[in-house]
């Protein structure tokens, strides 16, 4: 990987009004000081400057190569990307994959992103699925500073939204139950390891936000531990209907859940949809109707899950 691009990181510009805050009260304070004669001289409700706290999350920072650039959490481990001439487009991969439900459903009309990143899911949908609300939901304020100043995610608008807030929270959050049409969860950490939210009970509460018939994308690693786990817990929560196409690039795979009633679409139909998903958006939908038939052995009339 390239060197890190020499410039303020996205979380010290996220916590640099912290710091502009702390530096103004400092000033006030002197300037107090210097009329106060002794230490009686001071009101006993004299505000109290507190040291700052360090953040929480890791460094966001970032790297450039070949006319692309990359997201990182403060390591190697690539969290994102975008195409300097192409800032709209899925550049990686898997973040195409994370689209595949597009073979079975319409643009629904509210779709939301666990875990920001680069914002490639956020802008792809915003951009081009007119019909639907886009959502993001991101934990790190510096995430989104960052995809606003370094990945052109747009500022929100009638259709697109951003909040800094918690997964878990969100998918809890009763409000949200039975009004999602699509969720495509990609929370993960600097490590880079495997999911930060992996129970049944996420995955329950992310099942429970989705409309009848609606589906949900998981980024998880295929050679890593955590994949047979995850596997093991989102099967528990929709009722075994869930499909992981074949491993990417760094062993990415894409789960596919599915919530709402049992499927049976002829190949022959998927494979119009994925001809027309190829021309309308330019993503490479006929490799995702292989990886299904690959990774779960149909080869019959019809795709059923």
């Amino acid at each position: 990987m390239t060197k890190l691009i020499k410039r303020a990181s996205a979380e010290a510009r996220a916590f640099r009004h912290n710091r502009d805050d702390a530096h103004a009260s400092r000033q006030k304070l002197h300037r107090k000081n210097r009329h106060a004669s002794s230490i009686e001289d001071y009101p006993e409700d004299a505000p109290q400057i507190e040291a700052l706290r360090k953040p929480r999350f890791a460094p966001v920072t970032f790297s450039e190569e070949s006319g692309v650039r990359y997201l990182h959490f403060g390591t190697e481990w690539v969290q994102g990307a975008m195409r300097l001439r192409k800032p709209d487009h899925l550049e990686l991969e898997y973040a195409q994959q994370m689209m595949a439900w597009l073979l079975f459903l319409e643009t629904p009309a509210r779709i939301v992103q666990l875990g920001l990143g680069s914002a490639a899911l956020t802008k792809f949908a915003h951009r081009f699925l007119k019909r639907a609300k886009v959502e993001a939901i991101e934990l790190n304020p510096a995430v989104v500073v960052a995809a606003r100043t370094m990945f052109e995610l747009p500022p929100d608008d009638a259709r697109l939204s951003v909040h800094e807030a918690d997964a878990w929270d969100f998918v809890n959050d009763r409000a949200n139950h039975g009004t999602i049409g699509v969720m495509q969860i990609d929370v993960y950490d600097a490590t880079a390891r495997g999911p930060v939210l992996d129970s049944v009970a996420f995955y329950r509460a992310v099942r429970a936000c989705l409309t009848h018939a609606g589906i949900a994308t998981i980024n998880l690693f295929g050679d890593h531990p955590s994949f047979v786990r995850n596997m093991k817990r989102l099967n528990e929560a929709f009722d075994s209907r869930v499909v992981a196409l074949p491993e990417v690039h760094e062993g990415n795979r894409i789960a596919i859940a599915f919530s709402g009633p049992p499927l049976q679409v002829p190949f022959a139909m998927l494979q119009q949809r994925a001809k027309l998903i190829e021309k309308t958006l330019g993503l490479p939908a006929r490799q995702w109707l292989k990886g299904l038939q690959a990774s779960t052995g149909q080869n019959g009339a019809a795709f059923t899950i």
